[in-house]
């Protein structure tokens, strides 16, 4: 059995939404290594929320696996003997386990040996022996660090398989587009509109509620932009708070969108506006520009091929690789003065702003 001949091929990706959308120029890569291939995604819950949005992906699984901090506490292996056996049955090819470098993926690919899975592919840093076939050395962060688009496309490579583009891949349905069109057209907005998701899931990773109502003021009030607030059902309040604070009238979507009509509103958007979480990968997904209001706590997640702004006051802890900020001071983001995001969206506005370059912009404290 060789890469180019394996007709059934397993994609391992047991993260989360951005995760999985910054891994499919890497699924794609896969997926056209073969005219007939088959390719099924192997991936967590909210992992499954977006892989069925991706035309590459022909089947998706889910799994709760033990060895990653967000599954739920379990008394036994049952469920994990039940995944080697569907793996089994699945009668696959190929597996290819993607993780981030902090990733062990030696559990991952113990249960594609187990279920006798021929070819097995992943980075990994220690000597894997017989649970990969295909061992691809880890050298980061040692030797520098990959976007994780780059990374992911380099493990494919390694056996041969290159993508058409590397275009992040996101494709809503059709009832999603209708979704989408209801909404809008109910909020009535006018020519120059933006989304703006102030909510992510790790408290590192958000911009202060204060200063995004200054935002918001600003662009409606001085530039007669028309704001979209976008988030989960438990960021609804977060989302009202800033809205309040901000005494001006914008829109709130907030609870009210699958997946899919997120990413067809924000396909539909002159900008996101956004932390580093899931809608910034949906907007260079869909083709969106972004102002990314970028946390150091981690260098290899910022905006894909799409125009940007990534914004953030630089500190000496960085990269810190938590959730929760260790120093108590949210510097690296609270260090970003309101007047920068706004003169990003601006920017970005611009007519013909979706053919500019993703550029990082450091905001020095003096700023604010």
């Amino acid at each position: 059995m060789s890469w180019s001949s394996a007709r059934r091929v397993l994609c391992v990706r047991l993260d989360t939404l951005g995760d999985v959308l910054m891994t499919t120029p890497a699924l794609r890569a896969v997926k056209e290594g073969h005219p007939q291939r088959h390719l099924t995604l192997l991936t967590s819950p909210p992992g499954a929320v977006v892989g069925r949005l991706v035309p590459e992906v022909d089947d998706v699984w889910t799994y709760d696996a033990p060895w990653l901090k967000a599954s739920a506490a379990r008394s036994d292996a049952a469920r994990d003997r039940a995944v080697v056996d569907r793996l089994r049955a699945g009668r696959f090819d190929a597996a290819v386990v993607f993780t981030v470098y902090s990733q062990n993926p030696l559990p991952a690919a113990l249960l594609a040996f187990l279920a006798d899975i021929p070819l097995r592919l992943a980075h990994c840093r220690e000597n894997p022996y017989q649970l990969l076939t295909d061992w691809v050395r880890e050298t980061e962060p040692e030797r520098g660090v990959r976007h994780e688009v780059t990374r992911q496309l380099d493990l494919a490579a390694a056996v041969g398989l290159r993508p058409s583009h590397q275009r992040l891949s996101l494709r809503p349905c059709p009832e999603d587009h209708l979704a989408a069109e209801h909404e809008l057209r109910r909020l009535r907005l006018g020519r120059r509109w933006a989304v703006v998701h102030a909510g992510a899931s790790a408290s590192s990773r958000r911009y202060p509620p204060a200063a995004f109502a200054v935002v918001a003021r600003s662009l409606v009030r001085d530039h007669g932009v028309d704001l979209v607030f976008t988030g989960t059902a438990d960021e609804v309040a977060l989302v009202e708070q800033i809205r309040g604070a901000a005494g001006v009238a914008t829109h709130s979507l907030a609870g009210r969108l699958t997946l899919g009509a997120l990413a067809a509103v924000i396909g539909r958007a002159g900008l996101l506006i956004s932390n580093n979480t899931g809608p910034a990968h949906v907007a260079a997904a869909m083709g969106t520009p972004v102002v990314d209001l970028y946390a150091l706590t981690n260098p290899q997640h910022t905006p894909w091929a799409v125009p940007a702004r990534v914004l953030n006051h630089p500190v000496p802890c960085a990269p810190c690789y938590r959730s929760i900020c260790p120093e108590g001071h949210h510097l690296c983001l609270r260090g970003v003065p309101p007047a920068a995001v706004v003169a990003a969206a601006l920017e970005l506005l611009q007519p013909g702003a979706r053919e500019n370059e993703a550029v990082t912009i450091p905001c020095p404290l003096a700023m604010s």
